[in-house]
């Protein structure tokens, strides 16, 4: 069963998150904080399995951390939660700070309610799929060529193998690592240190 963990300042906005996501198959508990520090108090006692945040931009007096400094402190965590960021669709500097603090994923204010049921799905697959990822020796080295730049076929002439098993080595670590892109792949294996 999985566990979700709310930051937003707005009550009405934690309420329809909570809503939300108590309509999802699989959720089992749903705890709610309205800023950073409340955050990291209450994961530290009750860690969570996703941690959605809000873009806060206002702090009330005595607060320390925002959601999204919060949500970075959480990615040195043990167990290391997936956070889920929402905010203006064209906050490009939270999206870029959503992004640098190791988010999951990134979903806007006026998301219907089908986009957050599908996004926190995708979360929980991507979850179930990475989690413990057991890459071949061979998955591994195609993975490594990839972060240095490496095309198919440059991957294929260092390994002595052909395109096409490069390829298909690419595909395996890519649903393993639930990845749905090169990119993708190498941002997971960088963030996890699968690759130097």
């Amino acid at each position: 069963m999985t566990t979700v963990l709310i930051c937003d300042d707005r009550r009405s906005v934690r309420e329809g998150l909570t809503r939300v996501m108590s309509a999802v198959p699989g959720v089992s508990r749903i705890d709610c904080v309205a800023h950073g520090d409340e955050l990291l108090a209450r994961y530290s006692r009750h860690p969570a399995d996703i941690v959605l945040v809000g873009t806060q931009r206002a702090l009330p007096s005595g607060v320390v951390a925002t959601g999204l400094s919060a949500a970075q402190r959480l990615s040195s965590a043990a167990p290391r939660p997936n956070v889920l960021v929402f905010g203006a669709v064209d906050d490009t500097d939270n999206i870029t700070a959503a992004i640098a603090v190791g988010a999951s994923g990134y979903v806007r204010w006026d998301a219907s309610h089908p986009e957050l049921v599908a996004a926190l799905a995708h979360i929980l697959v991507t979850t179930s799929e990475t989690r413990s990822p057991s890459l071949t020796e061979r998955e591994l080295q195609v993975l490594q060529w990839m972060s240095q730049g490496k095309s198919n076929g440059q991957i294929g002439r260092r390994l002595r193998l052909s395109e096409e098993t490069v390829k298909t080595h690419a595909r395996h670590l890519y649903r393993k690592l639930g990845a749905r892109h090169r990119a993708h792949a190498v941002a997971y294996g960088l963030r996890h240190s699968l690759v130097p």
